[in-house]
């Protein structure tokens, strides 16, 4: 994700996703987090990254693919989707949750 990362909050009834930018060694919030299904996190994101004229049309497609990613295994947890399974299937994004 080059200069990008997610941090994710995985909880039992909400996927909390928030984009952070990365510049050097540190790393700065970039967007705030958006909670699935109780909003429409993705819409909300994109709504976000569009208003950021110095992100790349490509990179605003790359992180918006992956927040579908995201959603979507979140979304799989019914079928004992872990914390522990996601942070394995991400291991380059920044979790925290209760499950």
């Amino acid at each position: 994700m080059d200069n990008f990362t997610f941090r994710i909050l995985w909880l039992d009834n909400n996927v909390a996703i928030a984009i952070d930018h990365i510049i050097g060694d540190n790393v700065s919030p970039l967007t705030s987090y958006f909670f699935w299904p109780r909003n429409d996190a993705w819409e909300q994101l994109k709504t976000e990254l569009d208003s950021k004229p110095w992100i790349s049309e490509s990179k605003k497609i790359t992180l918006l693919n992956k927040a579908t990613e995201i959603i979507n295994f979140w979304q799989e947890r019914e079928k004992s989707k872990s914390l522990l399974e996601a942070k394995k299937k991400f291991p380059e994004f920044i979790f925290a949750g209760t499950n």
